[in-house]
Parts: structure tokens; C-alpha cells; sequence
């Protein structure tokens, strides 16, 4: 197939052939210093990288250039979005699925694993313990099934989650990763208010994806893939895309994962809103050692690097999928949110043990969700519980245009402190909330306007006094 960026078919926009042309291009010329020092200069604009770019300086392995990505993917991230870590929790509706994904324990044929979907009244204690760890925003996640979790049940949980205040807690940011689905459904999830659609494309070769999806309405490679166009199409103006690296040859999913970035910008003027980086995981009947294309630490942190480069206005996203190990090294090389405190089976937050029946896959990052703001805090970064850009109507090309101009941190960055605030008085540690007050002291000289400084002073007093939710 002909490679288009602006064709709404998928095999025209992520072209097998390009994507080979492009990793082949790559190790070619991956001790090209010439061209490597230009297209790290073109870097530096802030403007990104094409796919073809970006895929020459993964493949680079010169050691003194790997450290200059490093550096400039650190300082672009902090060029966009400052030193602010938005957290967020993945929260599990239901198991039951009709594909049969391999590299996913929610497969058809696995009989011995329990199947479970929660009701409302689940859902609601699911969202109040959630919510007294602190937490603000959620990504919900259900296996596809028409019979159990159709539409009509996603929207109730929606408006459930949304619903409940308990104490000073609210769910303030309801993302969605489920399955594609048509225009119509698009526009329902985008008329209940929610923030990103999430889905995975697992993995851009469609020869492989099609082996790895045996049955089910995944199997079809094309449909999945265009879903992004249809949920622009229904009124979405943020999504998120990702692969599940170790499903295919990295450099490969590198070119695609760019290019499908490239095809949003061209069509619809709005890239990613964000990108996610999972790894494949051991889960129930799943063990990773069956995929042949695991790649180490080292380059996991590499790729999260030149993503940051080559689309340096999406948000980065690493889950406890990752060790805390592995998250402190790539943290800095780009990532801009993380999960914290997260459980991965369908109904995990209400007991008080961790359930692993049900989960999806090991969480190997389990501290407390205020174990996690201590540490971020102690990394000098700033945990954010912001959920204001997409209730204040910034999202799509307004959120990009903030964004890409550096416009952006004026809110963000005061709206960080005051919710790190709400955190510190509602639900932090006595060590937490020390770290923490010393943290926006310090941080409130770093906003820049003398007006908008003064009204965050009088608002974090308020919030001592019990007033919640102010936001720029």
C-alpha cells in the first residue's frame, strides 16, 4: 500500500512498507553524526521529529548522543509541561470479553479465571475508596462484550463515578479505554463528559496483530486501528494512543505508534493527547517470556525519550505495569503522567487486601498512593490532581494551541499546587504534608504573574479553611 498521512484508510497511514523503508533507513544511517547532529538541531525547535527522524536516533547507540537525547528530552518536557506529574488510577468495571487477545488473561477461551462485573452500587464503593486515597482522575477499563458491557452499561458507570461525593472527594476526570466502537457510541461517552478516549492499538503490524487477535471483532485490524478517526469524528477531542511493546519488533512499533501521531495531526489538526508505553506483563494464564520481543530497560527508557521529542506536546503516560525502579529512571526522560496505587483487577480497591484473581495483569509498582506523592515530591516534582483544562473547556486544538506555545503552564502550574493542597489536607501523611507545604512555598515563586501568585495565596488559604475545587 502507498504510504498516505492523510488517507482514512489504515493500511494507507501506517504503510508495512514505509515502516520497513523507515527502520531499515534508520540502522543505516544510525552512525550518521552529521545527520544526527541536524536532526537533533531540529529538535531543539520544539516543533518534533518525523517518524523517520525520530526512528535514526533510536537506532543511534552512540553513547554521548543516547545522553544528549536524554537531556533534551528531559528539558522539552520541562520546556511543556514543567516538573508536574499528573496521577491518575485505573479502575477495572468488568472481565468479561469475547475476543481472543493471547497476550491477555480476559481472553474467551480462558475458563478458570473468574468473570466478574461490577454493579452500581460496586462501582460506587469502587469510586469512594478511590476517592479517599485521594485520587481525582480515573481510567476506566472493561473487556469487550456487547451482552455484558454494552455502551448503556459504560455510560451508567459514568454517571456513577460522577455522581458520588463523599467527604471532600470527587472524580473530577473520567477517561475511557474500551474497545473501538462506532461514531454513534463515540458521540454518547463525548456527551457524558468524558475526558480522553484511550485505546491501545497493541501493536501497528497487522500481520502479527491479526495472529495475536485469533477471534473476536478485534481481529479486524483496520477497524481498530481507524477508531481514533471515528472518535474525532464523534466529537472527541482527546485521545490516546499506545502500544504494548514486546508484542513486535520495538523499532517497528516505534515508526507506526510516530506515524499514527503524524496521520491525527494531518486530518484532524489535533495529535495525541496523549501516549502510553505498557510493556507486555505476567498475568494469570499469560507469561511474557512467549513473546519473542521484549526489550530491556535501556531501551524502553530510550523510546519514551525520542516519543518526547518526536511529539513533544502529548502527555507521556508510564502505569505501575513498570517497576518503582524503572519509573524513577524513565520519569524524567519525558513522562508527564503516572498511576499510582493501582489495581488491576475488576472490583480491587474496596477490599482491603489485593485481590489477583481477576487482574489483568501484576501491578509490580505497589506503594500507597501517598507513598508515591512523597516520592515525587523528594524527586522534585510536583503531583497534580488538575483536572481543569478539560472543565474549562481546553481540550482538542484549544489544549494543543496553549500547549505548543507554553501557554499552558500559566494554569497548570498554580492549578497543580492548589489540588497537591487538597491532597495534603484530605488525605496525606504527617511526612507527606511537611514535604509537601515546603514544596508549593517554594513553588508559588515560579509563577510568573504577581496577580495570578496573589489569588493562588488567597486560595490555598481557603483551602485550609475547608473550600475546595478552585481552579484557573
Amino acid at each position: 500500500m502507498k504510504y498516505d498521512v492523510k488517507s482514512m484508510c489504515a493500511d494507507e497511514f501506517i504503510s508495512h512498507e514505509e515502516i520497513l523503508d523507515t527502520v531499515k533507513y534508520a540502522e543505516e544511517h544510525k552512525n550518521d553524526i552529521e545527520l544526527i547532529n541536524k536532526i537533533l538541531e531540529k529538535a531543539e525547535l520544539r516543533k518534533g521529529l518525523s517518524h523517520r527522524e525520530a526512528s535514526v536516533l533510536l537506532a543511534c547507540d552512540d553513547e554521548e548522543t543516547v545522553n544528549r537525547i536524554y537531556d533534551l528530552a528531559e528539558q522539552i518536557k520541562k520546556d511543556f509541561y514543567g516538573n508536574r506529574i499528573v496521577l491518575f488510577a485505573p479502575l477495572y468495571l468488568s472481565n468479561y470479553c469475547v475476543n481472543g487477545c493471547l497476550y491477555c488473561p480476559y481472553h474467551l477461551k480462558n475458563k478458570h479465571i473468574p468473570r466478574k462485573k461490577l454493579t452500581q452500587e460496586e462501582v460506587k464503593a469502587e469510586v469512594i475508596a478511590l476517592q479517599d486515597m485521594g485520587h481525582k482522575r480515573l481510567a476506566i477499563e472493561a473487556g469487550e462484550d456487547p451482552v455484558n458491557n454494552p455502551i448503556e452499561y459504560i455510560l451508567d458507570c459514568i454517571r456513577t463515578i460522577y455522581s458520588i461525593k463523599h467527604k471532600n472527594g470527587a472524580i473530577r476526570r473520567v477517561n475511557v479505554n474500551i474497545a473501538a466502537t462506532t461514531v454513534e457510541n463515540y458521540r454518547k461517552l463525548r456527551d457524558a463528559g468524558i475526558g480522553t478516549y484511550i485505546l491501545f492499538q497493541e501493536t501497528y503490524h497487522k500481520e502479527n496483530y491479526e495472529y495475536l487477535h485469533p477471534t473476536g471483532p478485534k481481529h479486524d485490524y483496520n477497524y481498530h486501528t481507524e477508531a481514533m478517526d471515528r472518535a474525532m469524528e464523534g466529537g472527541i477531542d482527546d485521545v490516546g494512543l499506545g502500544v504494548l511493546f514486546g508484542l513486535d519488533n520495538y523499532a517497528y512499533e516505534f515508526a507506526g505508534l510516530l506515524m499514527h501521531a503524524e496521520h491525527l495531526e494531518a486530518v484532524h489538526g489535533v495529535g495525541p493527547h496523549t501516549i502510553s508505553v505498557p510493556r507486555v506483563k505476567r498475568a494469570d494464564d499469560i507469561d511474557p517470556n512467549d513473546f519473542d520481543n521484549s526489550l530491556s530497560d535501556e531501551m524502553f527508557c530510550k523510546i519514551a525519550a525520542c516519543i518526547r521529542i518526536a511529539v513533544p506536546y502529548t502527555g507521556m503516560i508510564i502505569s505501575t505495569r513498570e517497576t518503582k525502579e524503572v519509573r524513577e529512571k524513565i520519569i524524567r526522560l519525558g513522562v508527564s503522567q503516572i498511576s499510582g496505587a493501582s489495581r488491576t483487577s475488576v472490583g480491587g480497591y474496596a477490599e482491603e487486601e489485593r485481590p489477583h484473581d481477576t487482574e489483568q495483569f501484576d501491578v509490580s509498582d505497589n506503594r500507597t498512593l501517598d507513598e508515591v506523592v512523597n516520592w515525587l515530591m523528594r524527586s522534585d516534582y510536583i503531583p497534580s490532581f488538575c483536572t481543569a483544562c478539560y472543565r474549562e473547556g481546553r481540550t482538542g486544538d484549544r489544549f494543543m494551541s496553549l500547549c505548543k506555545s507554553g501557554q499552558i503552564q500559566n494554569c497548570c502550574h498554580p492549578n497543580a499546587l492548589m489540588t497537591l493542597k487538597e491532597f495534603l489536607m484530605d488525605y496525606a501523611s504527617e511526612d507527606t504534608r511537611k514535604i509537601g507545604e515546603a514544596m508549593i512555598e517554594k513553588e508559588i515563586d515560579n509563577i510568573g504573574k504577581e496577580k495570578v501568585k496573589e489569588i493562588v495565596r488567597e486560595r490555598l488559604v481557603k483551602i485550609e479553611q475547608g473550600d475546595r475545587d478552585f481552579r484557573f
